[in-house]
């Protein structure tokens, strides 16, 4: 075993070993605190103005549902297996190809990791004076060091911080509630906009996505199977309807998505500042990292050095993402559902759950199946009626079955022993 792969405690290019692998309890702290992150709450807010409340509620069960089984069949792949997104996409993109995931995995994240960096000082800013670039730099530092120190880091802050933000937020909301007259008058509130239901699933899909394609790098480290799925589907059910239900109803009641924005009506300062800025870190570090997984697959270098010169780009650049980059964002969001659906199509259905150790495999340079099943997944997604995600995934999963029956090949052959 090389010297990188001895010192490297989060595994970035190889199986998670038995004995790093954790219990349900972590499991799912790492993962809930991953799902509560403030772009939910405010896309819960446009479903909350956009629909009447039942309809809201139907189209969250429905559209966290989907999530949950999607982001689930992943975490079954990773806690199998034991291996990142970006290492299990080797198996079906091969060596050279899986750095076009990486890319795109990495980019979004380091992107979003800016965004999440001015999401949180700008509020702060407006509502204390504090410095507007102390803030930026002071987040950024403390966000890149859980990520840097690796899962374990994620685990504790992940332990801290969801009861807090579940027992504050749930406070907030129930007061905002009760300042209408109680839970019965959102049901006699009349929408704002009109949405239709399939635009309201895509919506709600949508809002994780993306960073639940990323689901293997985290549930790699469960004991089993059955602790990397339950987690991993409690957390983006329960955990992703939460924070859309908390951006309903702040939009509802005092119109503010997020719910640091209620408290801040409510004259909670310090309680705002706290759910905002643990809501925003749960997430932001766990991005952070899943982009220091990706680029190590494609550069070898470490992950830890990745992580720091990635949250260093982020928080430098955390006021032009914030302002210029989220439409863009957007865009690589709605590209990388496609990933996910080869993936899982690959391992379940291509590899009937068999893929041999990552130590026995000679990857093809690129398999060329994948390329073409993600390049009309993403079509799929612009072109074709329904719910985008659910087209991408669909799209991109059915087409490459289809490819690689027809080549009647694999992405890869075992080493001669």
């Amino acid at each position: 075993m090389s010297q990188q792969k001895c010192s490297d405690h989060d595994y970035a290019l190889e199986s998670v070993p038995t004995e790093s692998k954790k219990g349900f309890l972590p499991m799912f702290a790492i993962m809930l605190g991953f799902t509560f992150f403030s772009a939910s709450m405010w896309a819960g807010g446009t479903l909350g103005t956009g629909l009447k409340f039942s309809t809201f509620i139907l189209v969250v069960l429905i559209g966290n549902l989907l999530l949950g089984v999607y982001t689930g069949a992943l975490a079954y792949i990773g806690s199998s297996t034991g291996l990142s997104t970006h290492l299990l996409a080797r198996y079906s993109f091969g060596e050279k190809g899986s750095y076009l995931a990486s890319l795109i995995l990495g980019i979004t994240q380091v992107g979003w990791f800016g965004v999440g960096v001015a999401m949180f000082s700008l509020p702060v800013h407006y509502s204390t004076g504090i410095d507007l670039n102390v803030l930026i730099l002071l987040s950024g530092v403390l966000m890149t060091s859980t990520a840097y120190f690796g899962i374990k880091s994620l685990t504790a802050l992940s332990i801290i911080s969801v009861p807090l933000i579940t027992i504050l937020g749930t406070y907030s909301v129930t007061g905002a509630v009760n300042s209408i007259g109680g839970i019965s008058k959102l049901f006699t509130v009349e929408p704002v906009d009109n949405l239709g239901l399939a635009v309201g699933i895509t919506l709600c899909i949508g809002s994780f996505i993306s960073g639940g394609t990323l689901t293997p790098d985290f549930a790699r480290f469960s004991k089993n199977k059955s602790i990397g799925v339950i987690s991993t589907f409690i957390a983006f059910f329960i955990g992703n309807s939460l924070m859309f239900i908390f951006g309903a109803i702040g939009a509802s009641t005092l119109g503010q998505l997020d719910i640091s924005e209620v408290m801040l009506k409510q004259g909670l300062i310090i309680p705002a500042i706290i759910i905002l800025g643990l809501n925003i870190w749960t997430t932001n570090d766990n991005a952070l990292y899943a982009s220091g997984l990706g680029f190590s697959n494609i550069t070898k270098i470490p992950k830890k050095y990745i992580v720091i010169f990635n949250g260093l780009v982020g928080t430098l650049g955390a006021l032009v993402l914030y302002n210029n980059f989220v439409g863009w964002l957007t865009l690589l969001s709605s590209i990388i559902p496609a990933i996910g659906g080869i993936i899982i199509s690959d391992y379940f259905v291509n590899k009937n759950q068999k893929y041999a150790s990552l130590e026995n495999v000679k990857f093809k340079k690129v398999k060329w199946n994948a390329v073409i099943a993600w390049i009309l997944g993403v079509l799929a997604t612009k072109f074709l009626p329904g719910i985008s995600p659910i087209n991408a995934v669909l799209g991109s999963a059915i087409t490459y079955i289809v490819l690689e029956k027809i080549s009647n090949k694999v992405p890869f052959k075992k080493k001669k022993e």
